[in-house]
């Protein structure tokens, strides 16, 4: 019988560069499955509202493509995505050299900070944005520029474009944001491209995009059009459903999106999700669904937290942030709470509001669920 051979300590025996060493792991929203194992609940009466996904799932015309697609996966996907880079083109009126595809709008993220970003070099941000601009920024070895949020824990454009210095080279502008549900009106970030000097390149993350009311919404690819240094990011795993399979995509003029194609990795959008992403984007009747399911849903949740006196950030997407304590353990203490009710949510301490939860919208026997547990959380 074999020996085992023990592990050698790992403490730096490895090289490294020290932006690497340093870069915290992403924390994912704990999975159905995970929590089912770690107090002991059956995963059928488990719900999650803790990753911003679609409660209705996949459409049923992406899931009929996926099996017309089968016979497909046997050989590489089409590497530069012709057949989905065209339903996006006629989408938004724009030429094809103008697209990136990329694994889920995180990797659209990245490939930006990959492309235009170096040792020497800053990114500015807002303060309670999306927790993967500062892990892109590090991974590059770039320096990172954090501007404080406003009172409303939203965007305070001002105060970004004064923050940025001489070796900026990345803005990140997230609309609505991420975790906070904030949104900025298309006549502030046309402003606010319009300063911006020409070798700083801002990347619009509109992943939520599909969830805002229809007054509020503009068509960015217009933008695009006049800024050569403007990149949308967009996605679909959010509205449309398509959060497991792992697609997004960057509107850009041809340099920038020639730059992004050069660090993409190829083959990173798989056959299934191209051909399920293609059918999703045409499904109008299961996008107006989700957007109605979505508006139920809020006013569902906010109801509840103003009936518990709970403050919450006005949302402009598919989730509420709340507040649900004084106390810097307020967020983990009653998403424990949750977490043995069943319910899993998403506490926000590594965003640095420790006394808050984010709550995706859910069905309405879902929202029913954490309402029902919520009070319970709160006198734990």
């Amino acid at each position: 019988m074999t020996k085992a051979l023990a592990a050698k300590p790992s403490s730096h025996l490895l090289s490294a560069a020290e932006h690497v060493r340093g870069l915290p792991a992403y924390v994912a929203g704990k999975p159905i499955a995970e929590v089912a194992r770690e107090f002991g609940l059956d995963p059928n009466t488990i719900i999650k509202l803790a990753s911003n996904e679609n409660p209705l799932g996949m459409p049923a015309s992406a899931k009929q493509a996926i099996i017309d697609a089968l016979d497909e996966t046997g050989r590489y996907p089409d590497a530069n995505g012709f057949d989905l880079k065209e339903t996006i083109a006629a989408k938004y009126d724009v030429p094809m050299s103008w697209l990136t595809l990329g694994n889920g709008s995180n990797d659209i993220l990245e490939l930006a900070a990959r492309a235009f970003l170096g040792a020497g070099q800053s990114a500015v941000f807002s303060q309670f944005s999306f927790v993967v601009y500062p892990l892109a920024v590090q991974a590059v070895g770039a320096r990172a520029i954090v501007v404080p949020a406003t009172d409303g824990l939203g965007h305070d454009l001002d105060a970004m474009r004064a923050a940025i210095a001489q070796d900026t080279r990345l803005v990140f502008i997230a609309n609505p944001n991420n975790p906070t549900g904030t949104f900025l009106t298309p006549a502030a970030i046309e402003s606010f491209l319009n300063a911006l000097p020409s070798r700083v390149v801002v990347v619009l993350d509109e992943a939520y995009n599909e969830y805002l009311e229809p007054e509020l919404r503009f068509e960015s690819s217009i933008w695009v059009r006049r800024h050569p240094n403007l990149i949308v990011s967009r996605t679909l795993s959010k509205a449309y459903g398509l959060a497991g399979l792992r697609v997004g995509y960057a509107l850009a003029q041809a340099e920038a999106t020639d730059l992004l194609n050069r660090v993409r990795q190829p083959f990173n959008v798989n056959v299934l999700a191209q051909a399920a992403a293609i059918a999703a984007l045409k499904d109008h009747a299961f996008l107006a669904r989700t957007y109605s399911v979505n508006r139920a849903g809020y006013a569902q949740l906010v109801a509840a937290f103003e009936r518990l006196h709970l403050r919450y950030i006005p949302s402009f997407g598919n989730f509420v942030l709340v507040k649900v304590g004084e106390d810097v353990r307020a967020g983990e203490r009653v998403n424990l709470s949750l977490l043995k009710s069943g319910v899993i949510v998403r506490p926000v301490g590594n965003y640095g509001l420790p006394q808050w939860l984010r709550i995706s919208i859910g069905l309405e026997h879902e929202n029913a669920a954490l309402i029902d547990a919520l009070p319970r959380a709160l006198e734990s």
